[in-house]
């Protein structure tokens, strides 16, 4: 879905990506911003796991956001080269991931304090966290006459034999 996103918004010229909508990263580029800065955030927490996950050894050369405005950059087809770097590292540790691992405790630190809760539950956030974003600028490519098609998850899951 990333990866249709960013086509998507390749569509446009630069001043309509970083034009201010009103969202809550304000435009287009700093809602991708955001969620590639989630992600690494997330993503550098993980590491953090019990299990020491292979897929995740390529985060230590990414730098860590200042937060969660943080512009990693404001082309388009940079962003989309780190974006697809972040997700090539989440598919290996998704790949990765075993029943077990979803049940151990990560303890991690933000803003709001120290926290200890279970990787599938943090997994969880992860996914939603992307998909709430998306969603948005979703909306605002819509709303800048730029259709992204289905986005429907189902329509991914492959049927069985």
């Amino acid at each position: 879905m990333n990866a249709k996103v960013y086509s998507a918004a390749a569509t446009l010229p630069a001043d309509a990506l970083n034009a201010h909508r009103g969202a809550f990263f304000g435009s287009i580029l700093g809602t991708l911003n955001h969620i590639v800065a989630g992600d690494t955030i997330w993503l550098q927490r993980y590491q953090g796991h019990p299990t020491t996950f292979f897929a995740l050894a390529p985060m230590r050369d990414i730098a860590t956001p200042t937060g969660l405005t943080h512009i990693y950059s404001d082309d388009l087809e940079v962003l989309r080269e780190h974006r697809a770097r972040l997700d090539a590292i989440i598919e290996a540790l998704a790949a990765e991931c075993s029943d077990d691992d979803l049940a151990q405790p990560v303890t991690y630190k933000s803003a709001r304090g120290a926290f200890r809760k279970k990787f599938g539950s943090l997994l969880l956030h992860f996914f939603n966290h992307q998909t709430h974003h998306r969603g948005q600028v979703s909306t605002l490519l819509t709303q800048s006459g730029v259709d992204i098609g289905v986005t429907d998850l189902i329509v991914s899951i492959p049927d069985e034999p």
